[in-house]
Order: C-alpha cells, then sequence, then structure tokens
C-alpha cells in the first residue's frame, strides 16, 4: 500500500466494515490485492442483526480460510417450525443435505462471527482497516478513482476500484447516483436479543398468530433472539419501553422479568434493489446493492455471495488475468439472484404476517392441505423453494458452436463433498481445488483431454488440475503427472453428481460456480469459449511461480479453517 505523505494509493477501497467488507477484504487479501477498508463508525455493529448462516456461506469463509474460527459461533443443522395461533405446526423446514460441504441452515451470533472476519485480515501486511473514517467525497478519472475520507484524521485516496458495502443508507450509491428501486413495509418489529436462554431448545420458530406475529430464534452461546411486530397504534416509544418487551415475553417465558437483555432495536423491513450494481470503478455489494425481509435469513447470506461472486472477479482484473469487461458479469449474475431472494423473503412475510383472522384461517387451511401431499412437504422440509444461483449469462460459456443443453449443469455451484488424495485423507474437495480456477475431469487424463494448448492457457491462470477417480484407482500410477492432483472420490458422491450429466470435464471459477462443462472431445473449445467469455488473459498479470501456482494454498484439512453462510 503506497503512500506519499498526503494520500494513500490502493488497489481496492471498500467502503463499510460491515461483513460484506470484511468478507471481500479477506477475498482480496489472499490474492494479494492491495485493500483499504473504511468504517465511519469506531467498532464493529453490535446491534441485532443476522441470525442465520446458510451452506454457502459457509463454504465462503471456508474458501478465505475461517470457517474453523466461525464454526464456534453458530448452531448447525437448525430446525425451523411455523406454528398458528394455538401453537400448532403449519410447516418445518430441517434440510437434511449438505451437498456443498456445511449443513443448509446454521444458527450463528453476528458480532462474533464478524469479529472473525476482521481478525482474517491480520494475515495481509497490503489490507488496512481505518475507523472513524466516513468516505465524504468520491469522482472517477481516467487513472482510478479518486477519494477522501473525513474524520479527525482526513486520508486522500487514490483506488483503482471502490465498493460500496455500506449498508441499506449507503453513501457509496449515492455517489453514483444509482436509484434504490422498491418498497419499505408499513410494519415495524422489535427485535430483542437475551442471554442464557430462557428456553433452552436448539431450533427456532416463527408464530403466524394473528394477534401478533412472532419470531423466537436459538443462536449460539445460550443466546435467544424474539422478534416480535409493532402495531400500527403502538409507537416506537412505547415498543422500546422495558414493560412492553415484558409484555411480549410474557407469552413465551414463564418470567419474564428475570432475563438479561443483550441488545435490541426497532426494524422496518425493506424490499430495494439497486438500479445498477456497477458504475465505472465504483460497484455496490450487501445492503448497499439490495435489501430485503428477515423471513428467510437471506440478507447476510445474499451479502456473502456478492462478495464471492465480486472477489475473484476483482482481482483476476487487478493481477492482468482478465479484463476489465469481467466486472460486466458481476451486475448480469447477482441481480437476477438477489431479486428472486427479495421476492421470496416479502411473499414469506406476506404469508406470516396477517392479523386479520379470517385471511390467517384461510392461510392456515391452505398450508396443512398442501402439507398432506408427499412432494409438497418435501418441498418446504428440503427448502427446494430456495432460489439457487443459476448463471445463464454473465462469467459462463458453452462449447464454441454447441447449443446449451437443457440440464446443463453450466452457471451452477458444483458439489462438495468429502475425497481422500494421495497425501490426504477425508478432506473438503476445496480445500484440494485450492481458492482460483480448477478443471476437473472424470475418468481422464486433465493435459490429454484439454490439449497441449488449452492446459498451457489454464496453468498460466493459476489454475488447478484435478483427475477424479472412484477410489480403488487411488492408488494407480499410470496417468501421473506433476502438475495434476489425482482425487478419490470417497463417498461416491462425485460419481452420483457424474451420473447425473453427460458433461465429463468441469471448469470452476473461484466461486465455486460452474463457468462452463462438457463432455471429455470438446473440452478445447469449451476452454477457447470460456477464455474469451471470461475476458481472461492467460498470457498476461504475474504468476506467482514459474508454475502458475496460487497464492494461497489451503493446508491440510486437520488444520485448515472453514466457515459458514449468513442470513437475514
Amino acid at each position: 500500500m503506497a503512500g506519499d505523505g498526503h494520500g494513500t494509493d490502493v488497489d481496492v477501497l471498500v467502503v463499510g466494515a460491515g461483513p460484506v467488507g470484511l468478507t471481500l477484504a479477506n477475498i482480496l487479501g489472499l490474492q494479494g490485492v492491495r485493500t483499504l477498508v473504511a468504517e465511519e463508525r469506531a467498532t464493529l455493529i453490535d446491534y441485532p442483526r443476522g441470525v442465520g448462516l446458510d451452506d454457502e456461506g459457509l463454504r465462503t469463509f471456508q474458501s478465505i480460510g475461517l470457517v474453523e474460527h466461525v464454526l464456534p459461533h453458530t448452531v448447525p443443522n437448525q430446525i425451523l417450525r411455523f406454528y398458528d395461533a394455538k401453537r400448532r405446526v403449519l410447516a418445518e423446514m430441517a434440510p437434511p443435505d449438505s451437498r456443498f460441504g456445511w449443513p443448509k441452515r446454521n444458527g450463528f451470533v453476528q458480532p462474533l462471527v464478524d469479529a472473525e472476519l476482521l481478525r482474517g485480515l491480520d494475515r495481509f501486511g497490503h489490507v488496512e482497516v481505518r475507523w472513524n473514517s466516513p468516505m465524504v467525497r468520491c469522482a472517477q478519472a481516467d487513472d482510478g478513482v479518486h477519494a477522501e475520507l473525513g474524520g479527525a484524521n482526513p486520508l486522500a485516496v487514490r483506488a483503482r476500484y471502490v465498493v460500496g458495502c455500506d449498508g441499506g443508507r449507503s453513501v457509496t450509491r449515492g455517489m453514483m447516483g444509482v436509484s434504490f428501486d422498491g418498497t419499505t413495509s408499513p410494519t415495524r418489529w422489535l427485535v430483542v436479543d437475551i442471554a442464557n436462554d430462557p428456553l433452552g431448545h436448539p431450533n427456532s420458530e416463527v408464530g403466524a398468530d394473528p394477534e401478533r406475529p412472532y419470531a423466537s430464534i436459538s443462536i449460539a452461546h445460550g443466546i435467544r433472539r424474539f422478534e416480535f411486530m409493532i402495531h400500527a397504534e403502538e409507537t416506537d416509544e412505547q415498543a422500546e419501553d422495558p414493560a412492553f418487551l415484558r409484555q411480549m415475553l410474557a407469552r413465551m417465558v414463564p418470567y419474564p422479568d428475570r432475563v438479561e437483555v443483550i441488545r435490541r432495536r426497532v426494524y422496518t423491513h425493506h424490499s430495494r434493489i439497486a438500479g445498477n450494481f456497477r458504475n465505472g470503478r465504483m460497484l455496490l455489494a450487501g445492503d448497499a446493492a439490495h435489501l430485503m425481509p428477515v423471513w428467510q435469513g437471506q440478507g447476510y447470506n445474499s451479502g456473502i455471495r456478492d462478495a464471492a461472486n465480486l472477489g475473484w472477479k476483482l482481482s483476476a482484473v487487478i493481477r492482468g488475468k482478465a479484463a476489465e469487461a469481467l466486472l460486466d458479469t458481476y451486475d448480469v449474475e447477482r441481480r437476477k439472484h438477489a431479486r428472486a431472494m427479495i421476492d421470496l423473503s416479502t411473499m414469506v412475510g406476506r404469508v406470516i404476517s396477517p392479523t386479520n383472522r379470517r385471511v390467517a384461517r384461510a392461510r392456515d387451511a391452505v398450508i396443512r392441505s398442501a402439507s398432506i401431499v408427499p412432494s409438497l412437504k418435501r418441498y418446504v422440509l428440503e427448502m427446494r423453494f430456495k432460489p439457487m444461483p443459476r448463471y445463464e449469462q454473465g462469467a459462463v460459456a458453452h462449447p464454441a458452436g454447441a447449443a446449451p443443453r437443457p440440464g446443463s449443469p453450466t452457471g451452477t455451484l458444483f458439489v462438495q463433498p468429502r475425497v481422500d488424495t494421495r497425501t490426504q485423507r477425508d478432506v473438503l474437495l476445496d480445500d484440494v481445488l485450492g481458492n482460483w480456477f480448477a478443471v476437473l475431469c472424470w475418468n481422464n487424463d486433465p493435459r490429454k483431454i484439454l490439449g497441449e494448448r488449452a492446459f498451457a492457457d489454464w496453468k498460466a491462470l493459476g489454475a488447478r488440475f484435478v483427475a477424479l477417480r472412484p477410489l480403488t484407482q487411488l492408488g494407480w500410477t499410470g496417468q501421473d503427472d506433476a502438475d495434476v492432483v489425482i482425487v478419490g472420490d470417497r463417498g461416491g458422491h462425485l460419481k452420483a453428481w457424474f451420473d447425473q450429466h453427460e458433461e465429463s470435464v468441469v471448469f470452476l471459477r473461484p466461486d465455486r460456480c460452474i463457468a462452463g462443462a462438457c463432455i471429455a472431445q470438446r473440452s478445447a473449445e469449451l476452454s477457447a469459449a470460456l477464455i474469451d467469455a471470461l475476458s481472461l488473459t492467460p498470457e498476461g498479470g504475474e504468476s506467482d511461480s514459474a508454475t502458475g501456482s496460487l497464492l494461497y494454498v489451503p493446508q491440510p484439512a486437520a488444520e485448515s479453517t472453514g466457515a459458514a453462510a449468513g442470513s437475514a
């Protein structure tokens, strides 16, 4: 990070030290990108916010080497039950699978997880966090973005890119001149975190009670989150009165006057999305780009997805591995999925929140009728309604001259089972792949299938080559190549994936999205199409060694760190 006494030069200025900004800074830090995080507050936020991490978020924290630090602050495999006014179960969510390596639902304590993300930045001499430093001016120029940080110690910053991770009231978004379209619910909620959980059970519930809808959520370390709807005739001042809270808790616990309140806050739910996620060298992520109601616990997780999607793209451009056009795919990819999450969260809120008893009874009848049908019951139980990322446009490609095949896995997340290698046993696949590009072949030698030209291109980009085999073949050395990692399919989950798809060669992006997939004979032409579609420059940029190795190589599973994904 360069400075001349009057200012600082960095690759990326991240505005906001919330979970999205900190995650992005960790991703950039691992790739050697000079990063400055500017936060207007004096310290991390400590009021009630997210309480749910999903499997995608944990996988991202795994990729930045922090998951083992995050996991102690989580409650995995958390069941969520929806109750009617008479406390009869309407629906239950208990998703059983962990295809991406982690449980789908995890309660967590956000302030403690944010603190782990902040501590993760201590690993990097090229990443700095400045507190009490609001961004007060920002202008784009030919040589980058010129920003001014205020506070007691003003600082001029010149950055190649600025990313606003500064929340729903984003200053960055305002300076970009970007709209924030959508609606704000007139309904308010009292949110309170309580220590020494007065209920103590491990799971969570939402009460679709027309008298007063509520939520009761178990999170780690003996903390329970309660949320209560505030009626229109009740003022914020009433809601903040301790007597009001005792009245609310009296419905839930036997001794409401004996609880230990950690933090409390009145919230309003928003359903909004920015008109653009990018304007030249300035970009938006997290709540600065989109806001959604809490009912699916996806606000936090959607922001972590933004960081995972944008982080590798910024790194590739800054390191000279890709042209700037790659950044255009960020808005293309993230907007559709964020919009789907907003719509789902808004819809669930409308289902939960009616205070008209006739409407509530009709809703209950519909939900109970649906639960009688096994397929519909599984649809809810396994959270199949949750929109999964699927990128049909953006940083993805199909073989040149070949039409996209119906059911193609391109644009979806690849699975993450536990595998064996020649030197490791029972490790998560991503810990073998590293945190950059990877080329995977089932039952084939990647070099022979790709051909020397395509193999050399991906090697120059720093990709890792992986030959996937049945575990019985792990010890066979007949196709050994110093540039190829041999992976044994420990539990048969990889074969099961390839059984379901025609494609046998998979090109993985750093965010573990499938950039392209094909049968073996089309791999060379798909390689060329991908390099073009992703604006990659195999002959440009710097490599960390003559072999194009990664800046960060994961430790063996026994020593590695891991992570979970966020919500709310």
